[in-house]
């Protein structure tokens, strides 16, 4: 998914290290802010990273929660052809279907419980249409950063179908990393064959309802859970649905109790990045320079259909014109 704003902010990312010496409390709430996808018919999204309160969580960057929407009232998801560098894109779907066209050749459809994991690398660009049968859409687009080592390797793309692991009284199933869950079910870690670049963890956890769970966490970790139906308890913490529950290294376990509706979240983890980046609009990079050359770059194959590293493919319509770079030097902070 493209950000389609029109002045996206810098966001300078990083480890969040101006926010002073003093320790942060065991779980945080992070309200999501609202932005609109597309023309007059815009299809909102929740956005709860990047947000003032925090940037990252691990190398997660980027978390963008939308639906359920009626597509024939939102108009659906209609992302043209657009540019990315220095990340991967996580698209997992909890209902619809999406066509992604990318330039590395792949055409594939993002379903349901499916992970489609694409990385950018050098760069890569890619459309995101949601399909004509597809009357209600509803998921997470998620962002991860690409560490310096790994940050200009060769764009590629990944199709990984997790199998779902039952629990006493929900479902979890992992789609980046490994994740341990209290529950007689369950008699190791859940690991997904994913290739990430940084210790990652993603997983979608269903609840019943009055159901607890206790996760097993890796202590290295930054943690988030973004509540898509709710509310539920995340620790001491009552977490509305939309709003994203964070929590600091060092813990082991957390709980997780769902209300009388029940509950479903997605956990995101990872260590603490620990690198200075830059991220505006649908680039990651380490200065600004870097940006505004990736942009121009992407400029040129829109308004002269010049080769650029972006590559590019089949698509009926035209590509997402790059929005003007703000008035002053992109500055890298953490």
């Amino acid at each position: 998914m493209s950000n389609l704003e029109v002045a996206p902010p810098e966001v300078a990312c990083g480890a969040d290290a101006d926010r002073g010496a003093e320790a942060a409390p065991p779980v945080t709430v992070i309200a999501p802010r609202e932005v609109p996808l597309g023309g007059p018919r815009a299809m909102l999204v929740r956005r709860t990273l990047p947000t003032r309160e925090r940037t990252m969580i691990g190398a997660w960057c980027f978390a963008d929660h939308y639906g359920p929407d009626t597509v024939d009232q939102t108009g659906g998801m209609v992302v043209p052809p657009h540019p990315h560098t220095g990340l991967q894109t996580v698209s997992w779907l909890f209902t619809g279907e999406i066509e992604h066209r990318d330039s590395t050749g792949v055409r594939a459809m993002v379903r349901p419980g499916e992970l489609n994991l694409m990385t950018a690398g050098t760069g890569v660009s890619h459309s995101e249409v949601s399909t004509p049968d597809t009357r209600i859409l509803h998921g997470v687009q998620l962002w991860v950063a690409l560490p310096e080592e790994s940050r200009f390797v060769d764009p590629g793309f990944q199709h990984y179908v997790p199998e779902p692991v039952e629990l006493e009284r929900g479902r979890v199933s992992v789609f980046l990393g490994s994740l341990s869950v209290d529950d007689p079910s369950v008699s190791g870690p859940i690991q997904a064959d994913v290739t990430a670049y940084s210790p990652l963890l993603g997983a979608e956890l269903t609840l019943q309802p009055g159901a607890v769970v206790t996760l097993r966490l890796d202590p290295t970790f930054e943690h988030g859970i973004l509540v898509d139906g709710g509310p539920v308890c995340v620790g001491p913490e009552q977490v509305a649905a939309h709003d994203l529950a964070y929590l600091a290294p060092g813990q082991e376990t957390v709980e997780v109790h769902a209300g009388e509706h029940g509950g479903r979240v997605i956990v995101l983890g990872g260590t603490p990045f620990g690198e200075q980046i830059v991220m505006w609009w649908n680039f990651i990079g380490r200065d600004h320079d870097e940006v505004a050359r990736s942009r121009e770059q992407w400029q040129a194959r829109v308004e002269q259909g010049a080769d650029t590293p972006f590559g590019s493919f089949a698509y009926d319509g035209d590509p997402l014109p790059a929005p003007p770079l703000p008035g002053v030097r992109l500055r890298p902070r953490g």
